[in-house]
């Protein structure tokens, strides 16, 4: 009986592990923005490929700033992100390889239909908020250090404002949270139009400011680099980035509509 044991494991257990089980390294962890998880693209995107490949993309979906550090500690495979120089810097620091440009949508300036602070139309989002800021409005910020906060700063620099007033609330919340509260404050936000076109019919909330250049939003994925984290799956990380970078892949992210309305724009793409 003994020896007929040993022949089962000998002979079989490779053949069932071959034919039936799941195969070694068949999950990744993808590190991402709330503005791919909320908008609805990664329920979209995600299971074409996840079918095809036979690898699990499970996803945390936080701010920029908190994907980069997840990244750093070697807590995930591969990071999609919009935050350029924080990438870049990412990169150069020897944490991650293989940056690619995914897509872009744009950010836009949100707020009552009423717009008390008379921004609608301004010249550029920077104006906008100095004369939000003149004016003591209610403003909500993600105050997360996600990639829209890192652009919120950018623009309160371009601007010379320091966001200090009254009105301006810090939320350190993801970016369908904020219109949230926006909405219920009857106040302004800066936000991607992705995620504002998801939420549309949730919130009250207008799009006041859009359509200058310093307000588009590139995003872009990165391989942590396995020399740093030997435990990564960078092979089934790589077969997501090439993914998200194949025609077949461009074509998903541009098929992608909520009421209509394109929400991304794949990188090469239209």
């Amino acid at each position: 009986m003994r020896a007929f044991i040993i022949l089962v494991v000998v002979f079989f257990l490779p053949l069932l592990a071959a034919c039936g089980g799941p195969a070694a390294g068949s999950t990744i962890l993808l590190a991402t923005t709330t503005s791919t998880d909320n908008s609805g693209l990664l329920d979209f995107l995600l299971p074409t490929f996840e079918e095809r490949e036979g690898v699990k993309v499970n996803r945390i979906a936080v701010g920029t700033g908190r994907a980069l550090a997840i990244a750093r500690k070697g807590e995930a495979d591969i990071i999609l992100v919009h935050a350029r120089a924080r990438e870049d810097a990412f990169v150069a620091e020897g944490f991650g390889i293989d940056r690619r440009d995914i897509m872009w949508n744009d950010f836009v300036i949100a707020g009552p239909a009423a717009d008390p602070a008379g921004i609608r139309g301004a010249c550029s989002a920077a104006d906008a908020l100095k004369q939000l800021a003149g004016g003591n409005e209610m403003f909500v910020s993600r105050g997360d250090d996600s990639g829209t906060h890192t652009r919120e700063r950018d623009l309160w620099k371009a601007a010379e404002v320091t966001p200090d007033w009254s009105g301006y609330r810090s939320a350190g919340q993801g970016m369908g949270a904020c219109l949230n509260i926006a909405h219920e404050l009857r106040a302004y936000v800066l936000t991607d139009r992705g995620t504002f076109l998801a939420y549309g019919k949730k919130v009250d909330l207008e799009v006041l400011v859009e359509g200058e250049p310093g307000l588009r939003n590139p995003y872009g994925a990165i391989l942590v680099n396995p020399a740093k984290h030997p435990h990564v799956n960078a092979e089934g990380a790589k077969k997501l980035l090439d993914y998200l970078t194949s025609p077949e892949g461009r074509a998903k992210i541009e098929a992608f509509r909520v009421d209509g309305k394109v929400l991304f724009h794949a990188h090469g793409g239209n």
